[in-house]
């Protein structure tokens, strides 16, 4: 009897086996045909080796994922409950779960640019849930596809246990295993080829596929144009530029209606370093919304931080987009609207030619100003009968070593403080932005700083003090001022990376560029990828330096944030 029962049992396991090997063999195949919307999502490689790679590493890869789910989930139960109803229905769900998960990576993938990731999942639901919401047939459609995957699973379930001894006897399944071996193969050794020889063609294909090679930042960030594809093997050291033309900055086309506002703009600078305390202080002096943007980004050096706040665009548009010679939009606003514009640079040092030729902007402004000290400027009467307009007041500490942030920092905040109780004697309140610009040194381009910006309260609402813990950045300004200030109807993506701060609620990544490389931000780090695809992170809630694994999807959702502007103008283009 005890043999008998061990006959039974061992022919019935090997035929759950053999079954469950075949049942994995169509669920290869069904899966190879899913996963050709991997390729659709990539242009095609340019060299015949490109090509050959792309089609053997996608069949082995797609099969050995799919059968080592077998491997890892199916067969250990086989072999531990091999009862068929369990292992066929278990097989199925199985299954149906992993294409569904391909589906979903595939299309993760064609949207964000990289697969499912735990770093990356508040980005990747907030994808999902826009989707859902721009079309009411979403969850209909995802589970009528489910539903399909699973009546699939159990079609050929059923088919491989109904002729198991009929497949057996085949010999065509041979030939396509052997296949992809030897695809898996020549795609492993084509890649230890081309990582040695920097096959530029074959190693950027290296995250088209989930769970692949992990890729280098110096491949993914020449893949999305910001690097020479021709100067791939040579491009160690040099800086980040686009590798493909940037498109006209854009002119102002009737989007703002000419109004008769009395509201200035204040906008009140200092190039040295604002603490949240510092600004705290200015609040009992407020009465007005405003907006504690306690994660500011400014991740620049001076001369670049300038730019990102005029032209609300990373700071590697600046040498083309300077080159077109095109006013920023606000301006452009600005002067459609015939509002004054003044530039008031206050510093203890004798303003030089050197001085005046490194403030590049001041062009933009209709009246420039420079002064020592601001004993002519505090006056609530001075202050408040200015004409209607954009007014920047911009602190330059002193370069003279002995004299270094002498009194600038306490002239800066005698101003606000003059400036705030002026603005309470006024019956039209102005808009006021107040923070730091510029980096003096890179050790503090990976930090976020605290600004504030004052609004004028809408009709009837109560005055309220509100902190912003989302991202922001000098891009933001401008994006604000066109919306709340100027009234102008204008797509923010058309001209700028910057969001109206007064309407913003979710997270989001930012990212600028620098001589040493890509910086991206988000609500928990910051990061520096360098030249060479080193990652150096700050902690936002540690306020230190961290040490992670490379985050390449916060890459690529950085390279998306810095690309923006050239992808949305070419569009409308």
């Amino acid at each position: 009897m005890v043999s008998f029962d061990t006959k039974s049992y061992s022919k019935k396991l090997l035929h759950l086996i053999s079954w469950s090997h075949w049942f994995t063999f169509f669920n290869i195949i069904a899966a190879i045909a899913l996963s050709s919307y991997y390729l659709f999502s990539e242009t095609a490689p340019d060299t015949l080796l490109g090509q050959m790679y792309l089609i053997t590493t996608w069949v082995s890869h797609i099969a050995f994922l799919t059968f080592i789910s077998f491997v890892l989930l199916l067969f250990p139960l086989t072999i531990i409950w091999p009862n068929t109803k369990v292992i066929r229905t278990s097989g199925s769900i199985i299954f149906t779960f992993g294409l569904l998960l391909l589906l979903l990576d595939g299309f993760i993938y064609s949207r964000l640019g990289y697969h499912l990731n735990a770093s990356s999942s508040s980005q990747i639901i907030g994808l999902i849930k826009e989707i859902a919401q721009e079309s009411a047939l979403f969850y209909t459609v995802s589970g009528m596809l489910a539903i399909a995957i699973l009546g699939f699973e159990f079609t050929m379930s059923n088919y491989a246990w109904k002729h198991l001894k009929q497949l057996q006897k085949t010999v065509f399944a041979r030939f396509v295993i052997f296949t992809l071996v030897l695809a898996f193969f020549f795609s492993h050794l084509t890649h230890i080829w081309a990582d040695a020889n920097l096959d530029y063609d074959v190693l950027r294909q290296d995250t088209v596929l989930p769970l692949s090679y992990p890729a280098t930042a110096q491949t993914l960030l020449t893949k999305y144009g910001l690097f020479d594809v021709d100067d791939y093997i040579e491009r160690k050291t040099s800086p980040l530029s686009f590798s493909s033309a940037i498109p006209q900055y854009p002119l102002l086309n009737k989007q703002c209606v000419k109004t008769n506002t009395l509201k200035s703009v204040f906008l009140v600078l200092t190039d040295e370093q604002l603490s949240e305390q510092q600004l705290s202080l200015f609040s009992p002096k407020i009465n007005n919304n405003s907006y504690s943007l306690n994660n500011h980004v400014d991740a620049a050096l001076l001369d670049d931080a300038w730019f990102n706040l005029f032209y609300s665009l990373p700071s590697i548009y600046q040498s083309d987009i300077l080159a077109q010679q095109t006013t920023p939009l606000l301006f452009q606003a600005i002067a459609y609207q015939n509002l004054a514009s003044s530039f008031t640079l206050i510093t203890p040092n004798t303003v030089s030619e050197a001085v005046k030729e490194e403030l590049w902007f001041t062009g933009l402004f209709k009246e420039k100003v420079y002064l020592n000290d601001i004993s002519s400027l505090i006056f609530a009467d001075k202050l408040n009968n200015k004409v209607p307009g954009l007014h920047l007041i911009y602190f330059k500490s002193s370069t003279t070593e002995n004299v270094k942030n002498s009194n600038n920092q306490y002239q800066f905040e005698l101003f606000v403080n003059a400036l705030l109780l002026a603005q309470q004697h006024k019956q039209q309140k102005d808009i006021i932005w107040i923070s730091s610009i510029g980096n003096q040194t890179k050790d503090s381009q990976l930090l976020t700083k605290p600004a504030l910006l004052i609004a004028p309260a809408i009709s009837s609402q109560t005055i309220q003090s509100k902190t912003l813990n989302k991202l922001t950045s000098h891009m933001d300004l401008q994006p604000s001022l066109m919306t709340n200030w100027l009234g102008c109807t204008v797509n923010n993506d058309s001209y700028s990376n910057g969001t109206d701060l007064l309407t913003l609620t979710k997270d989001r990544v930012i990212a600028n560029t620098s001589a040493e490389g890509l910086m991206v931000f988000n609500k928990d780090k910051s990061v520096l990828i360098d030249q060479n695809g080193n990652f150096k992170s700050y902690s936002s809630q540690l306020a230190a330096p961290i040490t992670v694994n490379k985050d390449f999807p916060l890459m690529i959702d950085g390279v998306h944030f810095i690309k923006s502007f050239a992808e949305q103008a070419s569009t409308e283009q």
